[in-house]
């Protein structure tokens, strides 16, 4: 627990894998044990699919406002997949940073590099490996979310996003899930205690200096 008049600032905590390595596994678990990490929401220009609520699981633009607000630098990162753009709004991570809570993003290594690029000193990354490509497609397969062609398509993918491993702050290899997310939990509480990321700890040790004469 830090002292009353020390504040820290808050973690992006950026996790990548090939798809099937368990980055979304450990994303939602760690989301479910630690109340001071959210989720950033992403804007997008695609529809909205049955169920989805403009706000809590994307924020709904048509393509105009969206490119109206990349101009205005209101996005952190962005991308076009399959016609449609998403994109990571600034303010409200900014806002969420502020109050000493962090944002996590279940990302690929392009989103991460993005995010690197415009807030360096914020961003926490860490590359989630399977133990190796033949496990990696075991478990593309064992889950059943995916046709045997999309199953190829991204073992075929799998090596070219790997090669991007040592972009990233940490490797977390990950032969099991509990293990792995005590992992990711002992890096991000080591990054939420350094120095840099905190205000009022001037005056904190000069309270030291003060209360020994």
């Amino acid at each position: 627990m830090l002292p009353q008049n020390v504040k820290r600032r808050g973690v992006m905590l950026a996790l990548s894998s090939p798809s099937g390595a368990g980055k979304t596994t450990i994303s939602r678990l760690l989301m479910d044990i630690d109340p001071e990490i959210h989720v950033s929401i992403s804007a997008t220009t695609r529809q909205p699919r049955p169920g989805e609520i403009d706000g809590v699981h994307y924020q709904f633009l048509d393509k105009e406002t969206f490119q109206a607000m990349v101009d205005n630098g209101e996005f952190l990162e962005y991308a076009t997949v399959f016609e449609n753009m998403y994109g990571t709004l600034r303010k409200p991570v900014e806002e969420i940073l502020s109050k000493g809570h962090d944002v996590l993003f279940d990302i690929d290594w392009q989103g991460t590099q993005q995010l690197r690029d415009v807030a360096r000193d914020d961003i926490v990354s860490i590359f989630i490996l399977p133990p190796d490509l033949k496990e990696l497609e075991n478990r593309l397969r064992i889950r059943a979310q995916d046709s045997a062609e999309e199953i190829d398509y991204r073992m075929g993918r799998a090596m070219s996003e790997i090669s991007h491993y040592d972009e990233y702050h940490y490797v977390v290899v990950n032969h099991e899930v509990k293990d792995s997310l005590q992992r990711v939990q002992s890096i991000l509480e080591a990054e939420r205690m350094k120095s840099r990321r905190m205000s009022g700890l001037n005056e904190f040790i000069n309270d030291f200096k003060e209360k020994d004469i």
